[in-house]
């Protein structure tokens, strides 16, 4: 295919990621947006309250009966953009990355973050920023992805606009500027005032909130003499705003500097149109992306793509393991043979798919931003390069500090091989990091997890999936350092330490407290301890 036909393929794609702290509404806000592209008839909610249903984005039993999101989704749609006076027969196409949102599982969330071109960042109306919502920020700003605020949950009682704007500003250093002012305070949403045109949008509420909520549009005469005082205040909030300077600027949103802003509630449906639009209309197209060796592929050039998930048991019909993958550069073909950089073989890519859920359908083609479903890709792990020639091989995605660790054995000698057979398959998903020593050997391997959660989904997955018991303990471990196989002799002779071996052959020395690593630091200078790469560094 030509160089022009891809590029306008990629002018029409916008690949981004949901991210918040846990209980802000992403799996809720995922089937609005879905929702209004008529992608489903009705959207749900993560506890199915109020008569909703769940979401079919969250499929692990766990997952339903907490009310959180264990792994990530991918959902592609398509939507023709008002602002931008899309061709209904050319529309946009949206790429939505939902991730999880417990910090336990954060470092799903930060493999997500290496396939997306921007984020929308979920905050609570009523909490403002939260730990993990202040971490994230951190981590886009690192990665250089431009964040759209979105401030959620505003038909419940919670802070005004300009708390949230100042608590924003002040403690991470970017700039709201918001598209709309909500027209009531918390807890009685009205509707929004679009700051560009001055027009009131008023919401309708459904029952209980599972079809697209009604729009009436209103000019400032007819806002004012319907909305009387709360058209007033928002009014007057939205000049203050001008008159600060935190009005949109698209030169500064795509350097970092400011956040576009929006209030909705993804319960009610209200809001919803507004960020779609704001996604297609300021939101950047996917971009090229550097090599190891710093040589840049552009979306124009062959194939590439990067693998940044790895996922099996999403359904007990399937016992296929799925590699998704974010397209970098050049069409993808179903059916091609691409070459797998780590490895140097070739990969049929014959079994291609879109997954949202348990709902999955054949990917035939797919452009530059495109998340594609690569099924039994037993040889892929996160991190993995797929191309065709000219050869590239993008940097590898880190793994993370891991802060807790336990050892997991089987109950029962038959059911070795299945087990051994789990442990290897969690290990190249990512779902934890296994490590392994000749002490412990592979009848009780440790696994180390940036959160204890981590740990409950190896052992639910090792009985759902495979049908084995397990039991595990945890070891009286804190922290991780780097080192090497000379270091390891001595640190071997310590107290509170132990050394293991990762899968992907990283020599890794455990310690009970920081006390303990302070004291070895100080006493063996010449030892190597090298703290573990995080997204945030």
């Amino acid at each position: 295919m030509s160089s022009e036909v891809i590029g306008r393929e990629v002018t029409r794609r916008r690949t981004f990621a949901i991210i918040s702290h846990p209980d802000a509404g992403k799996s809720t806000m995922t089937e609005a947006l879905a929702l209004h592209a008529r992608m489903i008839s009705e959207a749900g909610a993560v506890h199915g309250k109020g008569g909703r249903r769940s979401t079919v984005s969250d499929w692990m039993e766990m997952e339903k009966a907490r009310g959180i999101s264990v792994s990530s989704t991918a959902l592609q749609f398509k939507y023709a953009c008002e602002a931008t006076n899309d061709d209904k027969d050319f529309p946009h196409v949206i790429n939505l990355v939902d991730t999880p949102g417990h910090s336990d599982f954060s470092e799903d969330t930060y493999r997500v973050l290496t396939a997306v071109d921007a984020a929308v960042m979920l905050i609570d109306a009523a909490k403002g920023l939260e730990p993990q919502t202040l971490k994230l920020f951190q981590v886009c700003r690192h990665r250089g992805i431009p964040v759209i605020t979105v401030i959620n949950k505003w038909d419940r009682p919670g802070q005004t606009p300009l708390e949230l704007i100042d608590e924003i500003s002040e403690r991470i250093g970017l700039i709201p500027t918001p598209l709309y002012v909500p027209v009531g305070i918390a807890g009685d949403f009205r509707g929004l005032m679009d700051r560009r045109t001055g027009e009131y949008v008023k919401f309708t509420r459904t029952a209980g909130g599972a079809k697209i909520a009604p729009e009436t549009l209103l000019d400032a005469d007819a806002a004012a003499e319907a909305e009387g005082d709360a058209w007033t205040a928002a009014a007057e909030e939205s000049e203050l705003l001008s008159e600060m300077g935190q009005d949109h600027d698209q030169e500064m949103f795509l350097a970092g500097q400011t956040s576009p802003m929006i209030f909705t509630s993804a319960m009610l449906n209200f809001g919803v149109r507004q960020l779609l639009e704001a996604l297609v209309e300021f939101a950047p197209p996917p971009r090229g992306r550097e090599s190891i060796d710093g040589v840049a592929r552009e979306v124009t050039d062959p194939f590439s793509a990067v693998v940044f998930k790895v996922q099996a048991g999403m359904d007990s019909s399937h016992r296929d393991r799925l590699a998704y993958m974010r397209i970098v550069s050049g069409e993808f073909e179903r059916g091609m043979v691409v070459n797998h950089a780590q490895t140097g073989k070739p990969f049929a890519t014959k079994y291609a798919q879109a997954v949202f859920g348990r709902d999955r359908a054949t990917v035939d083609t797919a452009y530059p931003g495109d998340v594609v479903g690569l099924v039994n890709a037993m040889a892929l792990a996160p991190g993995d390069t797929l191309y065709l020639d000219p050869k590239v091989q993008y940097p590898p995605i880190p793994s993370f500090a891991p802060e807790h660790f336990s050892s997991l054995r089987v109950t029962t000698a038959d059911k070795y091989k299945q087990f051994r057979k789990a442990i290897d398959q969690l290990d190249a998903e990512g779902v934890v990091q296994v490590l392994r020593n000749d002490l412990r050997g592979d009848a009780s391997p440790v696994l180390a997890a940036v959160g204890p959660m981590q740990f409950e989904v190896v052992t639910a997955r090792m009985k759902a999936e495979f049908n084995v018991d397990t039991i595990i303990e945890p070891l009286g471990y804190s922290l991780a350092r780097r080192t090497d196989e000379a270091s390891a002799v001595e640190l071997n002779r310590q107290r509170g330490v132990e050394v293991f071996t990762r899968s992907d052959g990283a020599i890794l020395a455990l310690f009970s407290d920081k006390w303990r690593l302070q004291y070895i630091e100080k006493e063996h200078k010449d030892l190597l301890l090298e703290p573990l790469v995080a997204a945030a560094d």
